[in-house]
């Protein structure tokens, strides 16, 4: 056998073992966080640079109607400077009450260095000078990158506890919705929120769009509550209905994924999630312990503030990943 022939052979058999390998979805968590300064191009074309299957990002929209990409509905003084250079201070400036020009004179390119976030993210290198992005600048990037396989996990950041900070459910669904359909993305989109609200919207008035339902039981973040018989987040739906099964509440709510915290998933449930047709993607999973132990799971995404890291696990395990596609932001 030629050298040609034995390369064309190994190659071969590669492509099939790669395609008998279930894939996993890598999500960059706002990004690539843990790198790059959250929900910004910079980290957006980290992500694409290192290689996902999805850029996971969330959503407020403006007094004029522009939607961004923001964690927070309210400007985070952790990370946002004033036109000055210096850190805000105040928690309660909604970018809802801002025009997209307004937010333009904010910085969000670096962590305030005295913050807990700070602690936390000590690899993440500073970008100065960054704004806070739209929505529509994502879709573009990843255009420049020639990437037409990357998926867009989108959460709408809306809370039933603070109505006045956003617009309402309808409204935010259905702004979603129509840029989606203008950047003809249904097929690449999907949209998520721990207030299930949207997620109904979403369903009723454009079905081609995958709904993720987020969950999580914790005490900076409850939006099942569990112990009581009713929850303001979860569109009328309760667990308590479901013999506190939460994939049974997801599959009654509409979705077609479940998104729970990693650290409150466990086997039997990700094989009652399969069983009922559902996907299960975990958030946010950052060390390569808890990574492993959610493969070991056999969930089918990982949510992940290092994609990076997430891939190399993915990769030792012989999973298919998928291509890196370097771009300037």
């Amino acid at each position: 056998m030629s050298g040609n022939h034995a390369r064309l052979l190994v190659t071969a058999v590669l492509m099939i073992v790669s395609s008998a390998v279930p894939a996993l979805d890598l999500q960059g968590h706002r990004g690539a966080r843990g790198l790059l300064p959250e929900n910004t191009l910079p980290a957006f074309a980290k992500a694409l640079e290192i290689g996902v299957t999805t850029l996971e990002l969330d959503t407020a929209v403006t007094r004029d109607g522009v939607i961004v990409v923001s964690h927070d509905a309210t400007l985070n003084p952790d990370i946002t400077r004033d036109r000055d250079g210096r850190w805000i201070l105040r928690k309660d400036i909604a970018i809802h009450d801002l025009t997209w020009s307004e937010l333009q004179q904010y910085d969000v390119g670096r962590i305030n260095p005295d913050s807990a976030y700070a602690a936390r993210f000590r690899r993440q290198q500073p970008v100065d000078g960054t704004r806070m992005p739209r929505l529509i600048d994502v879709f573009a990037l990843a255009r420049r990158a020639g990437n037409e396989q990357v998926r867009f996990n989108i959460e709408t950041k809306i809370s039933p506890e603070h109505p006045q900070r956003t617009l309402s459910p309808e409204a935010f669904a259905r702004a979603l919705i129509a840029l989606v359909r203008a950047e003809k993305l249904e097929s690449r989109v999907t949209v998520q929120s721990f207030d299930w609200r949207t997620l109904q919207v979403v369903q009723r008035e454009m079905p081609q769009i995958v709904t993720v339902y987020l969950s999580a039981q914790q005490p900076w973040q409850d939006n099942i509550r569990s112990g009581g018989k009713t929850s303001p987040w979860t569109a009328g739906f309760h667990v308590s209905r479901y013999g506190g099964s939460l994939p049974q509440l997801v599959k009654a709510a509409g979705g077609k994924v479940w998104s729970p915290y990693y650290g409150e998933i466990a086997v039997e449930a990700v094989r009652e999630a399969h069983r009922l047709g559902l996907k299960v993607v975990v958030w946010t999973a950052n060390d390569p312990k808890d990574i492993a132990r959610m493969l070991d799971l056999g969930v089918d995404g990982i949510i992940s503030d290092y994609p990076d890291r997430l891939r190399r696990a993915a990769r030792d395990r012989g999973l298919a990943l998928p291509a890196p596609t370097p771009v300037v932001p």
